[in-house]
């Protein structure tokens, strides 16, 4: 059983090819600048690398391109596309209508398009590439995996909120949250290495980097998340503002003369640690400039630290306690000092890290100290094997 892992972007398109036998990436890569002059596509098969440059106008472009280096004499990994078992997509939000993955059908289609007022930026892409995949490989299985199913296990005092009830029943207005293969990865990957069925674990799981969220899982389940409708809401992020009063937005649409778009743009693209800090949305680039006494860039670090352990706190009490916290994704996976400016402020909990253990960069690790009272993980994330068992689980009832 071999399966296509696509993510498309805007502007650009990630892919994992799996071989489900043993769960092995047969190869990888990723096409940029779609649409635009410098268009190019980073083909990994195994450990070679392949750069082939091209004008590649649309996803459709994108993914011929993608088959033709998957399948290549010189770098391919597949004699033929007849070795394709499926093609699994992750798709951003599906809103009310998927609690899990499904096979991709015309009702399906248009569920999506129809999600797509509550992600502008990032259904439309992902329609683009399941249209091509359809159009490129008619005979083979197209499934949708969406970043909102994992929560819609949360019960309704989490996802609603207090507006007029009717913009729920009329626009579907509510906590959806993101992310929700990485949070679903890394809490069954918690369970294993806790030694205990993912029934009988509670833990809090932050996916950490330029977009970030937290999520509490228990029994293996998402009961809250810190993204709401949109990306937008929860911890502070590269170039997000988070929580803030939702009023400052009409003050400084007044203030400026900003129009709502315009106040948007702001809230979504110029705020974040990159607001605060004048530097970057990188975090690398902010301790760096914190190291050389930049007070900005060590205030921008500071109130991410602070935000991310107010919501651990909160989801603490919304599970009643915690079997573990794990890090993840770019900053919780490789980041050794931000993950201790976080837990230094959780030992109300039982936290305690090594700091010895606590210094490894993208390893599976347990970095708590002995006799910790609340295990601290490090899990790399791993999304598109979410996405790829997924699709595997689908055909395999069919």
């Amino acid at each position: 059983m071999k399966i296509l892992v696509i993510n498309c972007g805007s502007s650009s398109l990630k892919y994992q090819l799996f071989d489900m036998r043993d769960e092995s990436v047969l190869a990888k890569g990723l096409v940029e600048r779609i649409g635009l002059p410098g268009s190019v596509l980073v083909h990994r098969p195994g450990d070679q690398k392949v750069e082939i440059n091209a004008d590649i106008e649309n996803h459709e472009k994108a993914i011929a391109l993608v088959l033709e280096a998957v399948t290549s004499p010189k770098h391919g990994v597949l004699a033929s596309l007849d070795e394709l078992s499926a093609t699994g997509h992750r798709v951003v939000h599906g809103g009310e209508d998927f609690s899990g993955s499904v096979r991709i059908t015309p009702a399906v289609m248009e569920a999506i398009r129809k999600n797509s007022d509550l992600a502008p930026l990032h259904n439309p892409p992902n329609i683009m590439g399941i249209e091509a995949c359809t159009n490129l490989m008619p005979k083979i299985a197209q499934i949708a995996v969406f970043d909102t199913a994992f929560h819609q296990s949360m019960p309704a005092e989490a996802y609603i909120y207090a507006l007029p009830y009717e913009y729920y029943e009329k626009y579907k207005v509510r906590r959806y949250g993101f992310h929700g293969t990485s949070h679903l990865y890394v809490s069954q990957r918690a369970a294993a290495l806790l030694g205990k069925p993912a029934q009988d674990v509670k833990v809090i799981t932050c996916h950490l980097g330029n977009g970030a969220s937290i999520t509490a899982v228990k029994g293996g389940k998402s009961v809250d998340t810190s993204m709401g409708l949109t990306p937008l809401e929860g911890l502070v992020m590269g170039t997000r503002s988070g929580d803030i009063d939702p009023a400052i937005l009409s003050f400084i649409m007044e203030k400026e003369q900003l129009n709502i778009a315009q106040a948007t743009d702001v809230l979504n693209k110029k705020s974040g640690v990159l607001g605060l800090s004048g530097v970057s949305s990188d975090f690398r680039d902010i301790e760096e400039a914190a190291g050389k006494g930049n007070k900005r860039a060590q205030l921008a670090l500071d109130r991410f630290a602070y935000v991310v352990r107010k919501y651990i706190g909160a989801y603490a009490a919304a599970l009643d306690g915690a079997d573990a916290i794990v890090f993840t994704a770019g900053l919780g996976e490789n980041s050794s000092s931000m993950r201790a400016k976080i837990c230094a402020g959780l030992g109300y909990l039982g936290v305690a890290i090594d700091e010895a253990k606590n210094k490894i960069r993208g390893q599976e690790v347990d970095i708590s100290a002995a006799g910790a009272g609340l295990r601290v993980l490090v899990i790399p994330t791993n999304e598109e094997l979410v996405i790829a068992r997924d699709t595997l689980k689908i055909i395999e009832k069919a």
